[in-house]
């Protein structure tokens, strides 16, 4: 199958890894609103084609990947493009997902197309485990802990304030919070109290640092109501001290079975990545894969990760899956 990416910073480069490192897709280009000539792609055979020239090669490809920020770009380019494309997206503001759902779904069932929305891990893993536990466990209840890592989207966010050349927001778990979740099954916080945001910003010379610092802490969905850190650095110490993008979590799910309940039962599901965006990349790209099969059986306008069955997701045929893996 032939995917194309949209967009190609951090998790564009993650998804092209991914795309390499799997056998059953073919990357037909990367299309990108910076100058093609001036990008080196990570890949050798990969193509680098300007934004402009997508709509006139969409017979070239089966599924887009929109790897593009959720507070000002997803909203308006996945509706948009469903309407040409199956897609791919990482929308995750949780807030809004169910608007950014509704606007997909409909695009995409105009014209046939099949588009999978809030994919990664957190909307994406997380979301199913969360699923899975309330479905095995009806009575349970479930807590999530994001970090300590890097926070792609959030530091999107912070990139757009006007002033802002570079950031790196780092999501931090409250180690109190999560001690009590791993010894009580829940920890009783909303998650404004489970963490703290801490973020590191290359300004433009001159720039109001307080405006910024202000926008950054009274954002809605971002960073709002959260414990929230500023510190100002230089684009060499963002670059020399804040360049790579580790990430991680954890689910932690806790319920009870038996006639009086009186056997607790605890689900725990656990990420540690050295890579974020790579990670993520190679969520998207077995996201694409699942989209191309679904699309194949007739299905179309918008679903999530919660939506497709796990073998849709892999290269594997059913007798290999059930001869390796069952």
């Amino acid at each position: 199958m032939n995917i194309a990416i949209l967009g190609y910073g951090n998790l564009g480069q993650g998804t092209e890894l991914a795309a390499y490192n799997s056998r059953d897709l073919h990357l037909a280009g990367i299309f990108t609103r910076r100058d093609p000539a001036r990008i080196k792609p990570l890949t050798k055979t990969a193509r680098i084609f300007p934004e402009k020239d997508l709509l006139s090669r969409k017979e070239e490809i089966d599924v887009l990947v929109l790897c593009r920020g959720s507070a000002t770009d997803l909203p308006e380019i996945s509706p948009m493009l469903a309407r040409h494309f199956n897609i791919v997206d990482s929308f995750d503001t949780h807030a809004a997902m169910e608007t950014h759902f509704s606007q997909v779904d409909a695009a995409a069932g105009e014209t046939g197309h099949l588009a999978l929305i809030g994919a990664g891990w957190d909307p994406g893993l997380f979301s199913t485990v969360r699923l899975w536990a309330e479905s095995i466990l009806p009575k349970s209840t479930a807590d999530t802990f994001w970090g300590p890592g890097v926070s792609q989207g959030h530091s999107d966010a912070i990139r757009r304030i006007p002033g802002v050349k570079d950031a790196r927001q780092y999501t931090v778990p409250i180690e109190e919070a999560v001690a009590s979740a791993e010894r009580s099954g829940h920890s009783v916080l909303p998650p404004q109290s489970k963490h703290r945001r801490e973020c590191f910003v290359a300004a433009e010379k001159g720039a109001d640092l307080a405006r910024i610092e202000k926008e950054i802490k009274t954002m809605p969905h971002y960073f709002a109501n959260y414990r929230t850190s500023v510190h100002f650095v230089s684009e060499d110490t963002l670059r020399q001290k804040h360049a790579a993008i580790p990430h991680g979590g954890c689910v932690i799910a806790a319920g009870q079975t038996g006639l009086q309940n009186q056997h607790r039962q605890l689900m725990e599901f656990r990420l540690k990545l050295d890579s974020n965006p790579e990670f993520t990349g190679a969520v998207l790209a077995a996201c694409a894969r699942a989209v191309h099969t679904l699309h194949g059986r007739g299905q179309v306008g918008c679903i999530t990760m919660a939506d497709v069955a796990p073998a849709d997701f892999s290269p594997l045929s059913p007798a290999d899956f059930r001869r390796r893996l069952l």
